[in-house]
């Protein structure tokens, strides 16, 4: 295991760890991402290395959420809400030297919604018509439709700005804009960065920062406790947290985040083209021992696919109340007493440990699951890309996703006119009254549908060296922002 350089006069903490140098930290993560470039991957762990840092959009998330200016300075949006103006910052620069300008935005957004774009998240950029280059420094997007939701769409991770000269090698070196810059990758173990010379922004406080990949919730545990590594954003184990709590040279950092957990169906697999079935599904689960069990009590139980902070949410959890002698009636007048069914856990811990409690409540209505653990490449490969599955558990942990129900070709290939229409009308629709109101008949729409099983939304539970300030208490999107990161005295 290699560490970066530790100084001689570096503070030797109790059980004889010793901490990164001033300007330099070492980051825990989960999951290994597939490859670096997040306009081409649906990996949550793509964003968690790059977003903020090494990659930058028209806007960006804070911290709270909030939608903030980013390679756009500012925006102006037409009477009609059709027309948005894009002001850019002058003076910036990728990192191999190249300038950022109007015609990066362009080749961006009109890659990102091509006929042949690989985007994981292509429905972002829909509703585009044109993307006009002005002036070096002038981006004006005309859409199909008005769409007060255009800047929160900007700042995903999906529509990060990119330049033609380095696109094709952006899974495996990326090149950005952002105040680091890629230094390499071990794959397998780690990705390493190094502050900007010459970012447009604020220089970050570090020099240099590690991603290291441990997907062990002991290995994790073994990794803070020895100094190996700074901070865990999302730590793996949280059965451990009283031990960090309880120990002065750590804080552990709990906050919400964006991720519904969810058990996803696939509408394709014959039995669960059937309400009833699903509806078994859903009344069989018990939420709280999922929570209890893989989670250790950090999680919100949810009804629909909706972030319980956002003030637009709807508590559904009633209507897939937890009842399993309603589920086996269901099963039997749906026909399926013998009924199989294979269920995929991709590598987190609330998938494995959830989806060993999920499967005994299945096996207790009836129902045989076999189980396969897959590793998080073969995840995307059989079931997201190739939708060769019947059940899987992940978290969604993209902001405010609850329009990709209206996506038929989704991974659980929900498809429904009704809710499309839903859609259709939020897009067009500016009035925030009017939007609440339709974001409750979505909500409502799928938990009636029991379109997937609905356990909770996923916690942020991190631990980090108490001498580290500046890393985001809760996630509006999934990154690991080192931006406003530092070490105290």
């Amino acid at each position: 295991m290699r560490l970066f350089q530790i100084a001689a006069t570096a503070m030797l903490l109790g059980g004889g760890a010793a901490w990164a140098a001033q300007d330099s930290l070492t980051i825990g993560m989960v999951l290994e991402p597939p490859n670096l470039d997040p306009t081409a991957g649906a990996a949550a762990a793509i964003d968690e290395v790059v977003y903020a840092n090494i990659f930058e959009g028209l806007t960006r998330f804070g911290p709270d959420g909030a939608i903030l200016p980013g390679l756009a300075e500012s925006w102006q949006v037409s009477d009609d809400g059709t027309v948005y103006t894009f002001s850019l910052r002058g003076g910036v620069t990728f990192h191999d030297g190249t300038t950022m300008d109007s015609e990066d935005v362009k080749f961006s957004l009109d890659r990102a919604r091509a006929e042949d774009s690989t985007n994981a998240q292509k429905a972002l950029f829909a509703g585009i018509a044109e993307v006009e280059a002005l002036d070096k420094t002038t981006v004006r997007v005309t859409l199909k439709a008005p769409d007060g939701n255009f800047p929160f769409k900007m700042a995903w991770g999906d529509a990060v700005i990119v330049a033609p000269e380095s696109i094709d090698t952006a899974a495996t070196a990326p090149v950005g804009t952002g105040p680091f810059t890629f230094t390499r990758w071990l794959q397998g173990d780690r990705v390493e960065i190094a502050r900007n010379p010459d970012y447009w922004g604020k220089a970050p406080a570090l020099a240099k920062a590690t991603f290291k990949f441990i997907s062990d919730p002991n290995a994790a545990f073994a990794a803070l406790m020895a100094g190996d590594v700074d901070a865990f954003p999302n730590f793996p184990a949280p059965e451990t947290l009283a031990q960090f709590e309880a120990d002065p040279r750590f804080s552990v950092i709990v906050g919400s985040t964006e991720g519904e957990t969810i058990l996803s169906m696939n509408h394709k697999s014959a039995p669960l083209g059937d309400v009833r079935v699903r509806k078994a599904i859903a009344h069989a689960i018990n939420r709280q021992d999922i929570i209890d069990g893989a989670m250790f009590g950090f999680g919100t139980p949810i009804g629909t696919h909706f972030a319980p902070h956002n003030p637009d949410y709807v508590d559904l959890t009633g209507i897939s109340a937890y009842d399993p002698e309603l589920s086996k009636r269901l099963l039997a007048e749906a026909g399926q007493t013998d009924l199989k069914l294979r269920l995929a856990l991709p590598p987190p811990s609330y998938a494995r440990r959830g989806g060993e409690i999920i499967a005994a409540h299945l096996r207790a209505v009836g129902i045989e699951i076999e189980i396969t653990n897959l590793e998080w490449a073969q995840w995307l490969e059989q079931v997201f890309r190739g939708k060769d599955f019947d059940l899987t558990v992940v978290s969604h942990t993209e902001p405010a996703d609850i329009n990709i129900y209206a996506r038929p070709d989704y991974y659980f290939q929900y498809d429904d006119p009704g809710f499309r229409a839903l859609m259709d009308a939020l897009e067009g629709t500016t009035d925030p009254a009017a939007r609440s109101d339709l974001l409750k008949a979505a909500q409502g729409k799928i938990a009636a549908d029991y379109v997937n099983g609905f356990l909770f939304q996923l916690a942020k539970t991190g631990v980090a060296n108490a001498k580290i300030e500046g890393l985001w208490e809760n996630a509006p999107t999934q990154a690991n922002d080192l931006t406003g990161v530092r070490w105290t005295d």
